[in-house]
């Protein structure tokens, strides 16, 4: 299973919350540090995170078109 960690940044949807991960990694070439980040919908059941805290998310059977995650801790 595929373990993320990130911030929690929208949770205006039931039982589902937004969650943005940050990585960076230095071009080969150049030697400049590249920043990226994602978003992934998480499924959150016991609704026990807020905005701004930081979670860890696991892949996860789909519970819908675009919910692959669930929240570990």
């Amino acid at each position: 299973m595929k373990i993320l960690s990130g911030k929690v940044i929208s949770m205006n949807m039931n039982k589902t919350i937004i969650v943005e991960i940050k990585r960076q990694r230095i071009f080969p070439l150049y030697k400049k540090i590249i920043r990226r980040s994602s978003r992934y919908k998480v499924y959150n059941l016991n609704q026990e995170v807020k905005i701004g805290d930081i979670v860890k998310i696991e892949s996860c059977r789909p519970r819908s078109k675009d919910i692959h995650y669930q929240v570990v801790k």
